[in-house]
């Protein structure tokens, strides 16, 4: 089962997301910031990091960096509402997809098959 680091600090999105990639068949751990991410991703392997950009005490960018250095093979998908961050999120992990704010929950699950090579037309 593909294994999923959600790292959101706005509460209800991220029962609301968690709740999304389960339902779709992935195996979702959530944390509410960067650095309550960090010892999970030294511990667990994950497959995918979702995270928000715009954190407390660790953005999600940096939460991207230390990532990279501790578990290279986990991939990198951001979420955010702020245009301005999301050109910084494309500039300073060119590698990662990046999701808008507000977006439809069948898009996030949409864009997650996709970067695994789950095809579209087993989501019915």
């Amino acid at each position: 089962m593909i294994r999923i680091l959600l790292a959101e600090d706005e509460e209800a999105m991220r029962t609301y997301l968690a709740r999304a990639l389960e339902n779709a068949g992935y195996e979702v751990s959530a944390v509410d910031r960067g650095t309550a991410a960090i010892p999970l991703l030294e511990r667990e392997h994950f497959d995918l990091l979702l995270s928000d950009i715009v954190m407390p005490e660790m953005d999600g960018i940096e939460l991207a960096q230390r990532c990279a250095e501790i578990s290279p093979e986990t991939k990198v998908m951001f979420i955010t509402g702020f245009a301005a961050v999301t050109l910084k999120a494309s500039q300073e992990a060119p590698q990662a997809k990046v999701l808008s704010k507000p977006f439809h929950l069948k898009d996030l699950v949409l864009e997650v098959d996709r970067i695994f090579g789950v095809p579209s037309t087993a989501r019915v």
